[in-house]
């Protein structure tokens, strides 16, 4: 608890959601220390604005939320050390995500609360989140309609649809549970916006076309990445822009596709006919990006596309 205000001191939301989350994770102040310690000004003022809308979300469930986030902390443990000794991700199809993360309310909901925290946590989380805002949302040009898919805990979606250049937001999940987690983020968040919120799976996307589109952290959950990247070009207009977002060598629980390296990654999606206008590389908390390299840790991977 005495790092809290070493580390976030004159940042009010960080500071009282780090002494929250040490009241239930004491282990985790060396971690936090190291997350926060070496940011400059700017980054702490988006990661105090960050815990201010986490704080929303959370609500009166804060506390809960804290502990799932310890709870994800081990799960992710677990499944770092199988891929460690393995080379590989412990599931490789979406039928074993399904049986033993999706169709499993109580385990999605601990998940999807450990992750929604982590967008503070963990530094890859938070660049990356950063990155969007700044070069992607604010960059838009005025007008565009915009389409996430795979909102989860709303963040993405409301830096996107909160801008004054957004002229209409949508957003796409499989499950009436997870677009009921959005609807509830985003109202919690007091977004003074209607976002429509269908339930679609993107393989059977009906026929439609958006200027702006999200897809964060959802090819690693993919079988067939590539064929979800052609969809995604379908439904792109000519003139839009496309924000991507996957990790390289990141275990998790539903984590299906392994990305062994950045190039790999960026190499798909050239593949897949978009054209790269920026990207950034994001390592894990406390890594360099030459360390994540040489020892395989985690990296987000971001992309801000075109079709090429």
């Amino acid at each position: 608890m005495g790092y809290a205000p070493v580390i976030a001191s004159g940042f009010p939301h960080l500071q009282f959601l780090i002494e929250r989350q040490l009241a239930v994770f004491p282990a985790h102040a060396p971690f936090l220390e190291k997350r926060f310690s070496s940011l400059g000004a700017e980054s702490l003022i988006f990661a105090d604005g960050i815990a201010e809308k986490v704080m929303q979300i959370a609500g009166k469930q804060l506390d809960r939320v804290c502990e799932d986030y310890c709870w994800l902390s081990a799960a992710v443990l677990e499944e770092e050390l199988h891929f460690r000794r393995s080379g590989h991700y412990r599931l490789s199809t979406f039928e074993q995500a399904d049986r033993e993360v999706y169709s499993k309310p109580q385990y999605m909901t601990r998940y999807m609360n450990g992750l929604l925290i982590s967008q503070l946590w963990w530094r890859n989380h938070t660049e990356t989140l950063q990155f969007f805002r700044d070069e992607f949302v604010a960059k838009s040009p005025c007008g565009v309609t915009h389409l996430e898919i795979g909102p989860g805990h709303g963040l993405f979606l409301y830096l996107a649809a909160a801008s004054g250049s957004c002229a209409a937001a949508e957003a796409w999940d499989i499950t009436d549970s997870s677009l009921a987690q959005t609807r509830l983020a985003l109202e919690a968040m007091q977004l003074q916006r209607a976002v429509s919120l269908k339930r679609v799976n993107m393989f059977h996307a009906p026929k439609a076309q958006f200027s702006s589109i999200a897809f964060s952290e959802v090819l690693e959950h993919l079988e067939q990445p590539r064929y979800a990247l052609s969809i995604l070009r379908e439904l792109l207009t000519d003139d839009g822009r496309m924000f991507l977002n996957a990790p390289v060598n990141s275990p998790a629980p539903d984590h299906l596709y392994l990305f062994e390296t950045p190039e790999q990654l960026l190499q798909m999606i050239t593949d897949a006919g978009f054209a790269i206008e920026r990207s950034q590389l994001s390592p894990a908390t406390g890594a360099t990006l030459e360390r994540a390299r040489k020892h395989k840790l985690t990296i987000s991977v971001s992309a801000i596309v075109r079709k090429g």
